[in-house]
């Protein structure tokens, strides 16, 4: 075998280091988002405003890109030509493949509502549980760009491991039933954020065959979350009433921007890795970060124990456990 047969090989398998490496980091962001918003929330009094700051923050920054970078508008473009012409587009996306930003949505409000309460540790890891578990449903549906993905028994493995990370770090935390209620938010938000992923990544595929594709679907996804909040907003506002007066704090308001990087990466990335992969290393980073986060800047008064600090550690061995067989087939 000449060396110019073994570099595509070497080139796929860096491929997917680097796209492991990016949900890591995707995670990470998802863990500092979730500790800005849940302040945000508790010093509105209110999760809602405080998710639709979010939200209209991103979209704002979305917007000015898109109008000063015109392959991302040109994407924007070839989106929406392709739904308003599905046979000239050849199919290739429907309007309810564009409806991401709704769980995502649902995932800010719901760090705005609870993460004040129940730390961004336990809210990490009760998103972790749904997604672990519906993002091999997504992928063997084949709702990403990538088609439909097997099941394999290390992929089974991989995610059966996750959900035992959950377990673990919230093992000794059972004893507060408030907070355990409160979990189950996160843990549906946990559900769709797979979805997303998965139709955001179908958008970016779409829409170009370059990075603004992804920015792309970074823009319709905050345009239909944004949406969606303002309408639950104005119901939360006839309610019950105005929110408290904004915070000075100016760190607070920096959350929708760590949206707009995760959305628009997540989209490229789950081009390369797939939607279980992809949530696996985004798992990890959340819960490495929200664990750092919960031990310099806790948004609660639940300190960091060893079980956190053990399930923490076996999310990472199912990040690898799920990983191998895309690797393999990388380096085939």
């Amino acid at each position: 075998m000449t060396a110019t047969e073994i570099r595509p090989a070497r080139s796929a398998q860096q491929y997917q280091l680097i796209g492991l490496t990016a949900a890591f980091g995707i995670g990470m962001l998802v863990a500092i988002q979730s500790r800005l918003n849940g302040e945000l929330g508790q010093e509105l009094g209110d999760g809602i405003p405080a998710a639709l700051i979010s939200f209209g923050t991103g979209l704002v920054v979305l917007l000015v890109g898109c109008a000063v970078i015109p392959p991302v508008r040109r994407s924007v473009g070839r989106v929406w030509w392709t739904i308003r012409s599905p046979s000239d587009g050849g199919g290739l996306l429907r309007w309810w493949q564009c409806i991401g930003g709704v769980a995502g949505a649902f995932l800010v409000a719901t760090q705005s509502i609870t993460v004040s309460v129940i730390g961004v540790a336990i809210f990490t890891v009760a998103g972790v549980a749904g997604q672990a578990a519906s993002s091999l449903v997504v992928d063997r549906l084949g709702f990403g760009p990538a088609g439909p993905q097997a099941y394999t028994p290390l992929r089974v493995a991989g995610a059966v491991v996750a959900m035992v990370a959950v377990v673990l770090a919230v093992s000794d935390r059972l004893d507060h039933p408030s907070g355990l209620l409160l979990a189950v938010l996160p843990a549906l938000a946990g559900i769709g954020t797979a979805v997303q992923q998965a139709i955001n990544g179908r958008v970016a595929q779409t829409a170009a065959i370059d990075a603004s594709g992804a920015v792309a679907a970074g823009v319709i996804n905050f345009l239909v979350g944004f949406s969606a909040l303002l309408v639950v907003f104005i119901v939360d506002l006839i309610v019950r009433g105005a929110p408290k007066s904004l915070p000075s704090n100016p760190w607070l308001y920096f959350g929708g921007l760590c949206g707009v990087i995760f959305i628009s990466s997540a989209a490229a990335v789950v081009r390369v890795v797939g939607v279980f992969v992809l949530g696996l290393g985004t798992i990890a980073g959340q819960l490495i970060a929200s664990l750092v986060i919960d031990l310099f800047a806790p948004a609660s008064d639940q300190a960091v124990t060893f079980p956190v600090v053990a399930g923490t550690l076996l999310a990472l061995v199912a990040v690898v456990v799920a990983a191998v067989p895309n690797l393999r087939k990388a380096n085939a």
